[in-house]
Parts: structure tokens; C-alpha cells; sequence
């Protein structure tokens, strides 16, 4: 059986930032993986996505040349040549960094799934290997919801969607949250009519009703069908065009027809993939690996990192993680998962960048919440670039004077509410943050300014 320093399972966003950490220090990694490099990130999330909500927003923009002054005559979208953007981008992404991985030295690459055979003992396929050190990064998959007729229906996923050959007549999307609407924007801009059902009262559960609106708002205004408090109760299936999705709202018998039938109703994690229990490895009631601030297991020398342990389900948040893993690993504990700021982005346009609490949060907490709210219309910036949809949001702990959170859904909102994070996670008082001096025009300039309304939480 052949010893490894690491076995790393998996190659989500994490193995990129310290797997090269580990083989400078002469460790020797093997790396498994089943599947494509670079996990759900750039083979069916962000890479791809956006990439698609970046041709979908030229579409856009390209029929608003009127509003502007620019006459450009009828905007038509080559479907194909969308798609095949986005495929070239995401495969060359990954093959780019499954080449580089092979070609490290100190490094092995096993082809294949792994599970776990032993506490230190990982097969694949017919190869046991042996780790002093195991990391799990096998992330996670879209749920798969219980739905009598599931199985007679061709529905998609967020990855099955990714390899549409024809532009959906009639997409309807179940789930209203930020996958959901993503796609639910990108595709109406792209050209097809899109329905979207959500169980609960408001899109985007996570965020405060007067966000949720203003987004729904955009979304509708740009034609998108919503139909809150709606349960799915039967799908049916008659032509290879035609599903119809049977639900009850508010006690009503409904159904709509459409082309396409999109399922964005969450993730879960791949732990049910692994054979943790040859190793007594706890999970939580859903299934997600539990980890200590170290990112270690109940097992000191197994770790999780990434949307397998549900601390974060990001990109940036499976970064950190590997972060935190291999500063313990070389020695450092200084940094630590209980001190994360909570930070993330909605990338429908205009963009919803979060951080820390929301005011839902920040009144549960007990504290002397100060807050400041400033209509998106108000902002000159927003107004010259003719993009005045939404809003900002501030809250502050009065007695400590540190950020407690911030929600900007507006244009530039993603990058935006990245000046903050830093200040939150050095507990630095709003008041420094007042003081800087910011370019104009931006919509960034007016952040400082926006903390002069700050009042008490009523």
C-alpha cells in the first residue's frame, strides 16, 4: 500500500491555494478525483454562470442603446455561440488546472472516487492508499426533491442546464433563490419567458423583505413571471416540450406549462458518497461533515474543507477554509472559521453584495443597532450610468461602533461591499471608515457619506 504525507479528495477551490503550500514544504499529496477538476465553482458555478449572465446582460444593454442615445437596430442572441462561451471557458479552466496538478512534483493523481476504507485508509477503484493526513473537498450536488412524476419528466439542474443545445421557449424555475434567479434573469434577457415558483412569502428567504422586493421588483419589470407561496404537487410530462407543473398557492389548485423545467431547491453535500462510516466520521442531521475552527473532523488528522461541511457554500468560504487548514497544518492557529465574516453576493443585475447581518439578524441580536438606508436613485453615479434600481443598507453596533453588517443592491453591489469585511473583521470603528476619501463619481464614494443618517433601529 503506498503512504502519502496528504491524501486530498477531491479538487475543489481549496486545492489550488494549498496543495502547492504542502508539496513546497516537501509533503507528498496524492489527489483524488472522479470527476472534473476544479469542482462545482468552475464546472457548474461560477465560471459558467456568470459567464452566461455576462452574455445575457450585453443582450440587455444592447436593446436599452435607445435609453442612451445609441440606435442599434433588433438585438438577436446566438444561443449556440452563448453556450459555447461558456464551455470553452469553464473545460479550459479545468483542464488548465488539472494539467498543472499532474505535473507538480511530490504529486499523484487517482483517477477515481475515493472512500474511505480505514480511519488512515482511502480506495480507489482497485488502489488502497494511506494518509498521515486526509482532507476531504468532495463538495456537494443540487437536491433532487421529492415530486410524484419526477421521474417522467426531463427536468434540469444548474449543471444538467449547462448543456442546452436550444434556447428554452418557456423556462420555469422552482426555487426562488440565488441560483434560481440568476438563471431566471440571464434566461429572459437571453430570450426565453420565464416563470419562476417559490414556497415561501418572499424570493431570497435570507434577506430582509425590503431587499427581497426591490429584486423581485427588477426582475419583474424585466418580464419574469413570480408565484409566491407556491407548493409543487405533481409534474407531468406529455411531449418532449411541454411539462406542466402542477401547484397549490394559497390553497388554490394552479398549474403552468412550460419547455424547460429548471429544479434550484438547494444542495447537499456528497458525505453520503465516501463511506465516512468505515472511519466513525460524524456528520450533522443533513449530512454535512462537522469540523472544529481547525477545520479538523471528530478525527484530529481528517479535515473538511468546502461545501461539505456547511460552513459557507461559497467559493471565497472554500478558499478560506483551505486557508485555515493549512495555516494549522504548517503550525499557525491564529486564523479560524468562528472569526469568518459572513460575506456574499446575488449576481443578477443589478448585483445584491451581503455582508455580516441582516437587519432581521441585527434586531435578534440584542444590540444597540444603529442603521442607514439610502435609495439606489439617489446616487448620482447610478443615475449617469441609468441603473437606479435598489438599495443600500448599513447597521452599526452603537456601543462598539464596529460594522455589523451591510447590504448593497445596486450596480456595483458585489464589488462594492467588499470595503467592508476588512473593517469588520479588525473591529475598526464606522467612524475611521467616515473619514475616507473616496473617488468621484462612484458609487462607491457615497458609503462614508451614508453613515452621517445613521439612527436608531425603531
Amino acid at each position: 500500500m503506498k503512504k502519502f504525507d496528504v491524501i486530498w479528495i477531491g479538487t475543489g477551490q481549496a486545492t489550488g491555494t494549498v496543495v502547492p503550500r504542502l508539496v513546497g514544504t516537501g509533503k507528498t499529496v496524492a489527489i483524488v478525483e472522479g470527476g472534473r477538476f476544479g469542482g462545482s465553482c468552475v464546472n457548474y458555478g461560477c465560471t459558467p454562470t456568470k459567464t452566461i449572465v455576462a452574455s445575457a446582460r450585453a443582450a440587455h444593454m444592447a436593446r436599452r442603446g435607445p435609453d442612451f442615445g445609441v440606435v442599434t437596430g433588433e438585438v438577436s442572441v446566438n444561443f449556440a455561440k452563448v453556450m459555447a462561451r461558456q464551455n470553452k471557458i469553464r473545460h479550459g479552466a479545468s483542464d488548465g488546472m488539472e494539467g498543472w496538478l499532474r505535473g507538480m512534483d511530490n504529486v499523484t493523481v487517482y483517477d477515481g472516487f475515493g472512500t474511505f476504507a480505514g480511519d488512515h485508509t482511502i480506495q480507489v477503484g482497485d488502489d488502497l492508499i494511506e494518509g498521515e493526513t486526509i482532507v476531504i473537498n468532495a463538495g456537494g450536488r443540487a437536491r433532487t426533491p421529492v415530486i410524484p412524476g419526477i421521474d417522467d419528466v426531463g427536468w434540469l439542474n444548474n449543471a444538467r442546464l449547462l448543456d442546452l443545445k436550444e434556447l428554452p421557449q418557456h423556462l420555469i424555475i422552482v426555487g426562488g433563490s440565488y441560483i434560481g434567479l440568476e438563471f431566471a434573469q440571464a434566461f429572459r434577457r437571453l430570450g426565453s419567458e420565464v416563470t419562476v415558483l417559490e414556497g415561501s412569502d418572499q424570493i431570497m428567504t435570507r434577506e430582509d423583505a425590503d431587499i427581497a422586493i426591490a429584486a423581485q421588483e427588477v426582475l419583474e419589470d424585466e418580464g419574469i413571471t413570480f408565484h409566491l407561496r407556491s407548493r409543487v404537487k405533481r409534474l407531468a410530462q406529455d411531449a418532449p416540450q411541454q411539462i406542466d407543473v402542477f401547484f397549490e398557492q394559497d390553497g388554490e389548485a394552479k398549474q403552468v406549462r412550460g419547455t424547460h423545467l429548471l429544479l434550484a431547491v438547494g444542495r447537499v453535500p456528497n458525505s453520503d458518497r465516501l463511506n465516512l462510516e468505515a472511519a466513525d466520521i460524524e456528520v450533522s442531521e443533513r449530512g454535512y461533515i462537522q469540523v472544529n475552527d481547525n477545520m479538523q473532523t471528530n478525527l484530529p488528522h481528517v479535515f473538511a474543507v468546502g461545501d461539505i461541511n456547511g460552513e459557507g457554500a461559497f467559493t471565497h468560504t472554500s478558499v478560506n477554509d483551505g486557508e485555515i487548514f493549512g495555516d494549522f497544518y504548517s503550525g499557525d492557529d491564529d486564523r479560524l472559521l468562528s472569526e469568518r465574516v459572513t460575506t456574499y453576493a446575488l449576481f443578477m443585475d443589478p448585483p445584491l453584495g451581503r455582508v455580516g447581518m441582516n437587519e432581521k439578524e441585527a434586531r435578534a441580536s440584542g444590540k444597540n443597532v444603529l442603521i442607514a438606508t439610502r435609495p439606489m436613485k439617489y446616487i448620482s453615479r447610478a443615475k449617469e450610468k441609468d441603473e437606479t434600481a435598489g438599495l443600500v443598507k448599513i447597521l452599526v453596533d452603537a456601543d462598539s461602533e464596529e460594522f455589523l453588517g451591510a447590504a448593497i443592491l445596486g450596480v456595483g453591489g458585489d464589488e462594492i461591499i467588499n470595503m467592508f469585511p476588512p473593517f469588520m473583521v479588525t473591529k475598526q470603528s464606522y467612524k475611521l471608515f467616515r473619514k475616507a476619501i473616496l473617488i468621484h463619481p462612484t458609487v462607491a464614494e457615497l458609503m462614508p457619506w451614508i453613515l452621517d443618517d445613521l439612527k436608531p433601529l425603531s
